[in-house]
């Protein structure tokens, strides 16, 4: 047995070594393929023991390549890429000097979720090898120089959440499915298609659309797309906010199904062919802007209806017939601000009346039929365009609105309060007088509701908002400033932005850049909701803090021992297998004095041994202490009994949460050990990590993985602003379910967790549930005796009746919590509410003759008036769980198994993902501190709480 344990351990040390190997061949390749990667690129062949910047490890396996504006040139390789077997992020935009094809072998990188590429120099055909990348989530290609059709596999891309082609040079139909091949109308997940600025021709498939779409933004613009508008759009995908099918050769009528687009926004249809009357749109009663210039309508008096649309900002007619005259109610509209009918056959007089919107900047009317204007006392409207009418002629064209009149805006960000300094070189003074290397590049906004460019509020709202983005994602961003608006060629608001680095540096450094770049090229920062769809473009940095740009290098250790050894693999294995044993001999002997402070421990304290840690990294305080920035102030985000918990960054770029204990709470040695080997033996995507710890100095910290969206409860409560549909909610019970699963069935020993709520479910960027807080853990030492007999420590309202009355924890305990936590996201409600306990509401309430089991009474409103698929099984399997007698519960494995069928009869695949934060919800950020609160991850466990329950 002894012998076979041996082999196997050096199978798995060799197939451990051969992973990394291929890793450094991979990386080193491209090391050696591009110019200008950072410096700390040279001289090591270890990219995850090197930390090379740019590049995040797990487990010695690169998961993440982020590279946005480090000014590289070269190509991506063929051959070697697909080595990056566990690679889940790719980010090489804003990047102008790479060049040529995507290479085929990218679909061989089966765990990519982000495949980010805009900006960049990229051409050729869009390999349809992308089409095999099953958990892609986020596909941005935009911005670079393919050629091409679309290629019909990426119909295959199940999950895929946001298509941006745009800005290419793309051509041919857009590709729908047959029994011969697949198609986009098979994106039944994404909610944007951006194609706008290509070359596509043929009509827009009927069958693109169905019912099944959730599609938010069709971006087709500046295309050569023909025929008529699919009537199919506006029957069958009514979640359509954005509609943009502009500059392109549409022909026929505007199908009156458009009207049933009640949730759309933004609907441009201008400079096309298309012909008949003007449809009637009043079902658009969110329309903010409307553009259907030069088309070809029958001319008509100006529609009554466009005096019904509330929430008109901006209506642009342009040459499409209108003839007669403005209705004086049409200028009440609250929120109107451009109006721009030019070249039309509006005559009469043009009356604005005296309770006009306060928000009206500008009325251009050239070249119609008017023949008297009188503005009312005290107009204040800016700017009025009468050149062209009747009326100028008459006066000659002396009045004011009779003269040509630039609109042109400037702004730029003002000062606070300091005089701007004189900078040198290509260094810019900030709004806080500083010169410093800014991050430069240009905001494209593809369908704002707004239209006055003359209005400073917007910028001093986006300027606002994009500080507050960036100190909540840890970036070190002193100021940005905004200038240059103008509305361009595209139809797109353009804005300049500028991002300066902290007090104290000239410059970012290329972690820094790379962090701030990928922010915005994956569409995690998420502008107010006025200024609509948007895309970045990035210019080169134009010196990093170090000082170096780095330069083309020769290859790597690594392929100079492969190309000694003739290519051999096996020698290459051996020789590395060496070397990785005597590293191990060498990490162990100087383990005391570097890696484990666990050795200072004093062992007349009863410290015990040196703890059996799987994955946790120990940190020196002094680490910690600067990863936190000296535990600022700014960088609290939560206090509990126990001390407080502070964000960090760790060098690779990684977010943590830095629980550090306060001396009345700090456990002994021995304790602390115990919890720490708890937790390090927890490693599931559905359980919150542990990445290290800390024990020297006085100090006890636990350091986390940084859960960006809070907890359940927050967001069932509307706290944290994300919007959970049902679909969410069966995705977040899934998730839950296998975390506790993983720590009932394959942990070993068994943990039990005794404490679930959903407090302690955190939501990642993905939306992706997250078990927390083991404070109260328990490990199941016997599963034979299928018990622990403990102190009754918990949550009321959660709690297990039957261990609250025999002491007797068991995993059923977890069930029985689990499924108050079910009837939590059918309800909204808290388990126990103005003396009302959940489990009996449900159970008086509920009428199994009736659809919906009559619980409409207490259903959260917020999923009221959809379809809840699945959801009397999922009612019946949370009561299943809640059962007075833990013998009566399933197992987690199999509620596992009940939810996963649950969410294919609701239609959805339980083994996908769910959608990227960058672009799973679209709320606002709403300046909570995320969940490191008392009631959330952090509690210390429970032989040092009180004896009582905990309320909630």
């Amino acid at each position: 047995m002894e012998s076979l344990c041996f082999l196997f351990e050096e199978c798995h040390l060799m197939l451990e070594i051969h992973f990394v190997y291929d890793v450094v061949v991979a990386l080193n390749t491209l090391n050696d393929a591009w110019d200008n990667t950072p410096p700390n690129w040279i001289g090591s062949s270890d990219p995850c023991g090197s930390g090379w910047e740019g590049v995040r490890c797990t487990n010695l396996r690169v998961t993440a390549i982020t590279l946005a504006s480090m000014g590289l040139t070269g190509k991506l390789s063929d051959g070697d890429i697909e080595l990056l077997s566990e690679l889940q992020t790719l980010d090489l935009s804003y990047n102008k000097g790479l060049t040529g094809p995507i290479p085929p072998s990218i679909g061989n990188l089966k765990k990519l979720t982000n495949l980010i590429l805009v900006g960049s120099g990229f051409s050729g055909l869009i390999p349809g090898t992308i089409g095999s990348l099953q958990q892609l989530v986020i596909l941005s290609l935009n911005s670079n120089s393919f050629s091409g059709p679309i290629p019909p596999e990426l119909g295959n891309l199940s999950n895929l959440y946001w298509l941006d082609l745009a800005d290419n040079k793309l051509s041919g139909a857009i590709p729908v499915s047959d029994v011969t091949k697949p198609g986009l109308d098979m994106l039944t997940n994404a909610k944007h298609f951006h194609f706008g600025k290509n070359q596509l021709s043929g009509e827009i498939p009927s069958q693109l659309f169905s019912s099944k779409m959730t599609l938010k933004h069709v971006l087709f613009e500046d295309n050569s797309l023909n025929g008529s508008i699919p009537s199919t759009l506006g029957v069958l995908v009514q979640t359509l906010e954005v509609l943009r099918l502009d500059r392109n050769s549409l022909t026929g009528p505007v199908p009156s199904e458009l009207n049933n687009l009640v949730n759309v926004q933004e609907l441009f249809l201008s400079n096309n062919r298309l012909t008949g009357p003007l449809p009637n749109l009043t079902g658009m009663s969110v329309l903010n802007s409307m553009d259907m210039s030069n088309n070809t309508f029958d001319a008509s008096d100006f529609p009554p209806w466009f005096s019904a649309l509330q929430s008109l900002t901006t209506l642009v007619m342009e040459n499409t017939g209108l003839k007669g005259q403005i209705p004086v109610s049409f200028f009440t509209l609250p929120q109107l601000q451009t109006l721009v009918l030019r070249n039309n056959q509006l005559n009469g007089t043009l009356d604005v009346g005296s309770s006009y919107s306060d928000q009206l900047q500008l009325i251009d009317l050239r070249n119609n039929f008017i023949v008297d204007f009188t503005p009312s006392p005290g107009f204040k409207i800016k700017l009025i365009k009468l050149a062209g009418n009747p009326i100028c002629q008459e006066t000659e064209g002396t009045s004011t609105y009779c003269r040509l009149q630039d609109t042109n805006y400037t702004y730029s960000t003002p000062e606070n309060h300091c005089n701007p300094a004189t900078c040198i070189a290509d260094k810019l003074s900030s709004p806080n007088c500083r010169c410093a290397y800014a991050y430069v590049g240009t905001l494209y906004f593809r369908a704002p509701s707004f239209s006055d460019l003359g209005n400073s509020t917007i910028y001093t709202s986006l300027a606002a908002f994009l500080m507050k983005f960036f100190n909540s994602h840890l970036l070190p961003v002193d100021s940005v400033s905004l200038s240059n608006p103008t509305r361009n060629a595209d139809n797109y608001f353009v804005l300049r932005l500028e991002v300066f680095p902290p007090a104290g540096q000239d410059a970012f450094n290329r972690t820094e850049i790379s962090g701030i770049g990928f922010v915005l090229s994956n569409q995690t920062f998420k502008p107010p909701h006025e200024f609509g769809p948007f895309y970045f473009i990035g210019d080169p940095y134009p010196k990093f803090e170090e000082g170096s740009t780095g330069t083309h290098k020769s290859s790597s250790t690594a392929i100079i021992i492969g190309s000694a050894v003739g290519g051999s693999v096996l020698v290459l294995l051996a020789l590395l297998a060496g070397i990785y044993a005597f590293r191990q001999k060498r990490r162990a002997e100087t383990a005391d004095k570097q890696n484990n402070p666990f050795a200072s421990w004093d062992p007349n304290k009863n410290s015990g041994d040196v703890p059996q840690l799987r994955g946790a990294k120990s940190f020196s305080f002094e680490e910690l202490k600067k990863y936190t920035n000296n535990f600022s102030e700014t960088n609290d985000i939560g206090t509990g009994g126990y001390g407080k918990v502070y964000r960090g960054i760790l060098p690779n770029g990684q977010l943590v949460a830095v629980k550090r204990a306060q001396a009345k709470s700090m456990q002994g040695g021995h304790e602390f050990k115990t919890e720490i080997e708890l937790l390090s033996r927890v490693h599931h995507k559905n359980v919150v990590s542990l990445v290290g710890f800390c024990f020297e100095q006085g100090e006890q910290m636990l350091v986390y993985e940084y859960i960006p969206n809070g907890t359940l409860k927050e967001s069932l409560s509307g706290k944290s602003g994300i919007k959970l549909d049902w679909m969410r909610r069966l995705r977040m019970a899934l998730g839950t379910a296998r975390g506790l699963q993983y720590l009932h069935e394959l942990a070993n020993p068994p943990i039990i967790h005794r404490d679930i709520k959903s407090n302690n479910i955190l939501l990642d960027d993905h939306l992706n549930a997250k078990v927390a807080d083991f404070g109260l853990s328990k490990l199941l030492g016997d599963p034979e005796k299928g018990h622990v007999t403990t102190q009754v420590k918990g949550t009321m309202g959660y709690m297990d009746p039957e261990y609250y009355m025999t002491q007797q924890l068991t995993e059923k305990s977890d069930v029985y919590s689990y499924g108050v936590v079910m009837l939590e996201l059918v309800t909204a409600r808290q388990p126990i509410d103005k003396g009302k306990y959940i489990v009996r509401e449900v159970r008086q309430k509920m009428d199994k003759t009736k659809v919906g089991y009559n619980l409409q009474e207490i259903i959260d409103p917020a999923i009221l008036g959809i379809t809840l698929g699945g959801l009397e099984k999922f009612v019946d399997l949370a009561l299943r769980c809640v059962e007075e007698a833990g013998a009566e519960r399933p197992t987690m494995g199999e509620v596992v198994k009940e939810i996963e069928s649950i969410m294919q009869i609701a239609g959805l695949n339980p083994n996908a993902d769910s959608a990227s934060t960058s672009a799973s919800y679209e709320g606002a950020i709403k300046g909570y501190d995320h969940p490191y609160t008392d009631e959330s991850l952090f509690v210390y466990s429970g032989a040092f709480l009180p004896a009582k329950v905990e309320p909630q």
